[in-house]
């Protein structure tokens, strides 16, 4: 008898790592993989594994979205199986995952799941109803602690101040001191946070797992917004080069794609292996834009925007973006042309392209941030991309007047579009033939 098992977790190589390991067994079937907590929630509704096996921290929030998604699942299927996956060995988590009963629950390290038969022997287990934890877990639920005076007001300022990831240049500027004196200060604080956790003391445990979760915040932060602009740019903004808020008008170049037919593609595929296609779609959409130097804004189902020109300004945003536009149509041809032999359905872009004055802005908080374009060239660029059929690139006639070298291309009959009261010129490339 085989157990049905499904793979959640936002990183694609530890997927891939977990998947190659249960492969090994023979009593073992991948029935379905997600990214996210809605991902694994909507796929073990669909397609009822005996087993999932998940990481904690997954979008849309890094925080304990696979705990969350599990109890879910078992909510509505009560039988399954759950292992987390987790590169934390705090058992605050282990606790939050078996409140409610240790049966058909397992929590195992990541850096040792690969040791022996560990992960399959939890699989197995956990089917069977029973539960599996992690010898380090038990050590660190079973250890007591002992409280011990806290920190100094001072120090517990420092460490605040470090777990927000302020600078030591702005520590010291705040403070009215010499980077080297707060270096030294921080580097006695950890000394003593780490004597105290070695003591077994319950107020340096609670203050190293604070500053742990505010780094891995602020990495997780970083390599978000790392995805979504060129290079150096996540790095100022974290480093408080933009104000959350703060706006600046600038004239850029806007693209947007989009798949056309995808509505009806999806009703008909087998939603995991599309979702790998669409992963698939915008990694390689990514390196047509980012090749560029253009800053992708979103992914939005099957629909992508960029912007050239911003953060940084670029006098010529909008050559870049034709040129990103044709080397993501070539990109998705090379996609098409190994789907189909593999009888997977191809994918028709059509993208639009606009120029124009936009408000762009660092939108959300010191915490979440994300760095938006708006304003009537965005509104335009949607409208336009529209018109693209499979293969085909329409660009607004401010961008058109913008290039330095013009693609062949057919002028279109102006158009009144949604929201405009006059008529809209465009060129679209390549020219049809018919």
């Amino acid at each position: 008898m085989t157990i049905s098992v499904f793979l959640a977790d936002d990183n694609l190589i530890v997927r891939e790592g977990v998947k190659a390991l249960l492969d090994l067994e023979d009593d073992f079937t991948i029935v379905g993989q997600a990214a996210d907590y809605d991902g694994l929630v909507s796929g073990a509704a669909a397609l009822h594994p005996q087993v999932i096996v998940t990481d904690i921290r997954m979008p849309p929030d890094f925080s304990r979205e696979g705990i969350d998604a599990a109890k879910e699942v078992r909510k509505r299927h009560p039988g399954t199986g759950v292992v987390i996956l987790s590169q934390f060995d705090d058992p605050d988590y282990a606790v939050s995952l078996l409140s409610e009963g240790a049966a058909g629950y397992a929590y195992l390290l990541k850096d040792r799941v690969g040791e022996g038969n560990q992960l399959a022997r939890a699989v197995r287990e956990v089917a069977a109803g029973g539960s599996v934890l992690d010898p380090k877990i038990v050590d660190a639920l079973t250890t007591p602690v002992r409280a011990d005076a806290s920190l100094s007001p001072a120090e517990e300022a420092l460490l605040q101040q470090v777990a927000e990831g302020r600078t030591i240049n702005a520590i010291a500027a705040q403070a009215k001191t010499t980077p080297a004196d707060v270096d030294a200060a921080i580097e006695k604080l950890f000394v003593r946070l780490a004597e105290g956790l070695t003591a077994g003391r319950a107020d340096s445990l609670h203050r190293l797992r604070m500053l742990q979760k505010a780094i891995v915040d602020r990495k997780e932060q970083g390599e978000s917004l790392s995805r979504l602009l060129p290079g150096g740019i996540a790095a100022r903004i974290l480093e408080g080069g933009h104000a959350p808020g703060e706006t600046e008008e600038l004239t850029v170049t806007v693209l947007m794609s989009d798949i056309r037919g995808y509505t009806t593609i999806a009703e008909h595929a087998d939603p995991s292996l599309l979702a790998g296609q669409l992963n698939e779609h915008r990694a390689a959409m990514n390196r047509a834009i980012l090749s560029n130097d253009g800053t992708v804004m979103q992914f939005v189902g099957d629909a992508v925007m960029a912007v050239f020109g911003a953060p940084v300004a670029q006098a010529d945003h909008a050559d870049r973006a034709v040129a990103a536009a044709q080397a993501m149509h070539v990109a998705q041809a090379e996609l098409n042309e190994r789907w189909v032999p593999e009888g997977r359905p191809p994918f028709g872009l059509g993208i639009g392209v606009s120029t124009g004055l936009v408000a762009a802005a660092l939108l959300g908080s010191e915490e979440r941030l994300e760095y938006t374009v708006v304003g009537d060239t965005v509104n335009l660029t949607q409208r336009i991309q529209g018109w693209a059929e499979p293969g085909e690139t329409v660009l607004s006639e401010p961008t058109w007047d913008a290039l330095t070298v013009r693609p062949d291309a057919d002028v279109l009959p102006a158009e009144i579009v949604k929201g405009r009261q006059t008529p809209v010129a465009a060129h679209r490339f390549p020219p049809r033939t018919n």
